[in-house]
Order: structure tokens, then C-alpha cells, then sequence
């Protein structure tokens, strides 16, 4: 069939109007810089008016026009147009340079990671900065650090980055969830995350899940960082970068070994808890911060004999006689059905806590997010 071409004249304000980047060139010879996408349905947008979308008026009446009495086919068609010829005075792969040069300080582990020269990567930061004449990092030798401007900056391309990869997962793989990079605490890594991000799986076979199980502060620092899509975290965070949501209860349990002396103490007093030798999960765990607020009053006093990073560590050493110890009550119920652990009771304090997702305020939620919260939620 012979090719039906027409001209669009499209016009955006760059400033308001959020932007993506295409995956995949148009057949044909267009000599044109690296084009971007309007981050809004093309449906809708055609119907809105000129004001919100940068479209002229006569524009958006013949665009609108032939767009809803074509095939979908000929809607890829304008869909496409769209994309390339509007013009953006800068293009995603220099805005992947920069949020890689900030993640490393350094212009060479960046190229690494973006699969590219040295070289290409140091002239696509340079082009960014000489476009909009200002510097984004300070040089301190080979190390490159974000200045104040480019910390401004940084949440802002990691947003827009986000957008497009969802989009390009959108139009590769048809709404499958592509990545989802999780941060868990050890608790909930060990005995619940991976149990949930099997199911996930299941649902979306095609979906690639990392897990990086830390403490509070680790998985909290790499959500702040953009490291992470989203945390699943036991302490209670308050930063204005972060949003932090209750996801689930939980409750912290006392335990010792069967032939402890507190064994057979059917209620612990204050003063049997001063007695004891604890062995305890290390600062900067959510675990800890809980014990700590449920020992308010005489946690000052405590013989804290061992403060020890997982939890495991701590029931072996436990099972041992070294102590007594404070975990979440997921993390021992295998081992009370054993026997091998003994729960103690101290009711007059408060064990009770929660869990909670974390997310970067600036940063935007995917669908894979959304659904992993769900899946999460369902869980409970």
C-alpha cells in the first residue's frame, strides 16, 4: 500500500510537561536528535486543551479527529510521530550519565555501568551541562560530587527515568513487571519476604526481583539513595525524604534455654529482666529500637552481654546458656515447637510494634511497586 504521510506541528513547554525517551528508532532516515514522549495517554491527551498538552488548536482538532476513527495501528503510527519530533534539549542517556556519575563519584565507574566509553559517558554529561550552562557537580580531582544544584536535580531525573522504564516494560513485555530491586530487614527477609516474592513470581514469571536483606538503617539509607524501589523495614523512620507507611503488627518475645533458671518463671518482674544477661540484635536494627522502647525505665541498667547482627547468632547463643534473648515472635516459633527454646512472659511492658514500607517521596511508584505492596498486604 502506498505510505500516507502528514505533518504534525507540535509545540510543548518543556518546564511543565514530563518526558520519556524511546527504546526504538523509526525506519525511514529521519536525521533527528534522540526525541522524547509526553508522559500522559495519547487518547486523553488529544482530547485536552491546547493549554495542557503544548499542542496548537488546530493540532489537537486534526489529530484528535483522525485519531479516534483509526485502527490501532495508524494510533501507534501518530503515537510515534509524537515522540520524535518533538524537541527536547536534552535526551534520557544523558540524564542516566548524570544519575550514575552521582551514584559514583567517578565518570569511569559510571561508563561501566551504563555500558559505554569513558569517554561518551564524560561528553554526554558535558553536552547536559553546557545546554543549560550550569554545573552540576563539584571536581575534586577524579571524584566528581554533586553540588547543590545537582542534589536539587538528582530526585527529580530519577523520577522521570522511572517513568520511562515503565513504559518501555509497558510496551516490551504488555504491563509484566520488568525489575523491582526490594529491601528487606532480617527479619522479614528471612521469614516472610522470600515466601511472598515467591507467590509474586508465580504471578509474573517474567518479573526479576532482587532482595537485599540489611538492618533498618542500611535499607533505609538505600531507599533515601534511590538504590531501592521500595523497604520493608521493622524500626520506626522519620525522615522528610522517606514515606513511611504501616504495613503490619508484630510482636516482640523474650525466650531462653530450657534449663535456664528463668525457665520456669511463669512472669518476669522488672527485677528479674536486671538479672538476666541479654543478648540482643545490634543498634540500627528495628528489633533493637523496639526492645530498647519496651525497656523504658531501666534499660540503662540491663547487662546487654552480646549484641549481635542476626538472628540466628542470637538463638544459637541462646540455646547455649549465654543468655536470654528479645526477637520477633516469627523468627522463634519453629524453635518453641521444638523445644529448644523456652518463651518467657513479661506482660507488664509493651512488645508490640509494627512493620513498614518505605519510599522515596520524589521517587515514582511503578505498578510493580503497587503490586508488591499488595501482595505484601495480602500476606498479613
Amino acid at each position: 500500500r502506498p505510505q500516507q504521510w502528514f505533518t504534525l506541528h507540535l509545540h510543548t513547554q518543556h518546564d511543565k510537561v514530563p518526558i520519556f525517551e524511546p527504546q526504538r528508532s523509526i525506519p525511514g532516515g529521519f536525521e533527528t536528535e534522540q526525541g522524547v514522549i509526553p508522559v500522559m495517554d495519547i487518547g486523553n491527551a488529544l482530547g485536552r486543551k491546547a493549554g495542557h498538552c503544548g499542542f496548537s488548536e488546530n493540532t489537537r482538532i486534526r489529530l484528535r479527529a483522525v485519531y479516534d476513527s483509526s485502527t490501532i495501528s495508524v494510533k501507534l503510527i501518530i503515537y510515534i510521530y509524537i515522540i520524535y519530533f518533538i524537541d527536547m534539549r536534552f535526551t534520557l542517556k544523558q540524564l542516566q550519565v548524570f544519575l550514575a556519575v552521582a551514584n559514583h563519584e567517578n565518570v569511569t565507574l559510571a561508563a561501566v555501568e551504563l555500558a559505554m566509553s569513558q569517554s561518551a559517558a564524560s561528553t554526554a554529561l558535558k553536552q547536559l551541562e553546557k545546554r543549560f550552562d550550569v554545573n552540576l557537580f563539584d571536581r575534586i580531582g577524579k571524584r566528581l560530587q554533586l553540588n547543590e544544584q545537582g542534589i536539587a536535580l538528582r530526585p527529580k531525573v530519577l523520577a522521570l527515568i522511572s517513568r520511562a522504564e515503565e513504559l518501555e516494560s509497558s510496551l516490551i513485555r504488555h504491563n509484566e513487571i520488568a525489575q523491582l530491586k526490594v529491601g528487606a530487614t532480617l527479619t522479614i527477609g528471612n521469614y516472610l519476604a522470600v515466601e511472598i516474592m515467591a507467590k509474586f513470581m508465580q504471578q509474573y514469571p517474567a518479573a526479576r526481583v532482587e532482595l537485599d536483606v540489611e538492618n533498618t538503617a542500611a535499607i533505609a539509607a538505600k531507599v533515601r539513595n534511590f538504590e531501592l524501589d521500595i523497604g520493608l523495614v521493622e524500626g520506626e523512620l522519620q525522615e522528610a525524604d522517606l514515606d513511611v507507611r504501616q504495613w503490619r503488627d508484630d510482636e516482640l518475645a523474650l525466650f531462653c534455654a530450657p534449663d535456664h533458671p528463668l525457665a520456669g518463671n511463669p512472669r518476669l518482674s522488672d527485677a528479674d529482666l536486671l538479672t538476666a544477661r541479654w543478648i540482643v540484635r545490634e543498634k540500627g536494627s528495628g528489633t533493637r529500637q523496639a526492645f530498647d522502647r519496651a525497656m523504658a525505665g531501666i534499660l540503662s541498667k540491663l547487662e546487654l552481654r552480646l549484641e549481635l547482627q542476626h538472628t540466628e547468632a542470637i538463638k544459637r547463643a541462646v540455646e547455649k546458656g549465654l543468655g536470654i534473648g528479645c526477637l520477633s515472635k516469627i523468627t522463634l516459633e519453629e524453635a518453641f515447637r521444638r523445644g529448644s527454646l523456652v518463651q518467657l512472659a513479661a506482660p507488664h511492658r509493651n512488645w508490640t510494634r509494627k512493620f513498614y514500607f518505605i519510599l522515596h517521596r520524589q521517587k515514582y511508584l511503578s505498578s510493580g511497586v503497587r503490586s508488591w505492596m499488595e501482595y505484601c498486604q495480602n500476606a498479613v
